[in-house]
């Protein structure tokens, strides 16, 4: 039974959704058609919940030198902040392989932006304390920690120099220390993490061990990203692993045995008692935008998440909800 003293307690609803790559191509659409123009019609979903969390794939810089090593280097220009302003996109994950693509410099002209338009930000910094600082609100006096993480590109990690907040899949200590810096001080814990192998829809049997062990280590919530095609949801002791929310934004070529097109926005509510259930709305990105799938498209992209998901044990039901306890 719901505790009564939390029953009068208005429920949070949390939107989660991958990777958000909006330079290159996108940057130049954007540059033409507006600020909005990513979005599609989906912008209702952003504003119909209380926090917004994604994965900013690409630094907002100025700054020109690449990196020599990478074949693939991702900037937009420091104006496309008002991008993520017009979605009203509250948290970013910067821990990826993309945030250092133009150099120290552009990460930090990226976090110089984000903190002057009032985004917040985890899993980047000057120093490897910085880039472990977990955000921390409360909304409808529910207190949520939300801590950044990633497995990619280990040499960028902060130690004596800006960095992102890397750590090895499997170094559970990592996680059980930053974990417990703050379960004292918040209801939920959130870990957003990019992860894994690319155009995968099955994570491997590692990385469920590993998000069984950061559950275990006291997060409620894995925000999983990185393979840019989703993968399945599993519910774990009344817990939720996301493994990858896919790509929202991107100007990458539509493969269809990857289903790289097809994507969801995760709406998940919560109060002080824990996660009641998650709702997931399938979209499809096409022309540098995102919208909600319709008709066929719509069917078959939840079919697909149902079959992923139940391989874990989840149920989605054919309106997308899962409900959790």
């Amino acid at each position: 039974m719901e505790n009564s003293a939390y029953s009068n307690h208005k429920p949070v609803t949390i939107g989660f959704a991958g990777d958000v790559m909006i330079g290159r191509s996108v940057n130049d659409k954007i540059s033409t058609t507006g600020y909005s123009y990513p979005w599609g019609n989906v912008l209702p979903l952003f504003k119909s919940t209380d926090l917004n969390l994604i994965n900013l794939e690409a630094p907002l810089t100025q700054h020109k030198t690449q990196q020599q090593k990478k074949m693939i280097n991702l900037k937009a220009d420091p104006n496309k902040i008002q991008t993520l302003i017009d979605a009203r996109i509250d948290v970013v994950n910067l821990a990826n392989d993309h945030i250092l693509d133009f150099w120290e410099e552009g990460m930090l002209e990226t976090i110089d932006l984000l903190n002057k338009s009032g985004i917040k930000h985890v899993g980047a910094g000057v120093t490897i304390q910085q880039a472990g600082l977990p955000v921390i609100l409360s909304l409808n006096d529910i207190s949520i920690g939300i801590l950044g993480f990633t497995d990619n590109e280990p040499y960028w990690i902060a130690q004596d120099k800006p960095g992102t907040n890397y750590v090895e899949v499997g170094d559970i200590e990592t996680i059980i220390r930053a974990v417990s810096a703050i379960r004292d001080r918040v209801d939920v814990i959130i870990l957003s993490i990019h992860w894994g192998d690319k155009m995968t829809h099955k994570p491997i049997p590692d990385f469920v061990s590993f998000a069984h062990r950061i559950i275990d280590a006291g997060v409620d919530i894995i925000h999983g990203h990185g393979a840019h095609v989703f993968q399945g949801v599993e519910i774990y002791k009344n817990k939720l692993i996301m493994y990858d929310t896919g790509d929202l934004i991107d100007d990458f070529e539509a493969v269809p045995e990857y289903s790289n097109d097809r994507t969801f926005f995760f709406s998940c509510e919560l109060n002080k008692t824990g996660i009641k259930k998650l709702k997931l709305t399938p979209l499809i990105i096409k022309d540098f935008q995102v919208n909600i799938a319709a008709n066929g498209e719509y069917d078959s992209t939840l079919q697909h998440m149902q079959q992923l998901s139940a391989d874990f044990g989840t149920r989605i039901s054919s309106n997308g909800e899962i409900a959790i306890n």
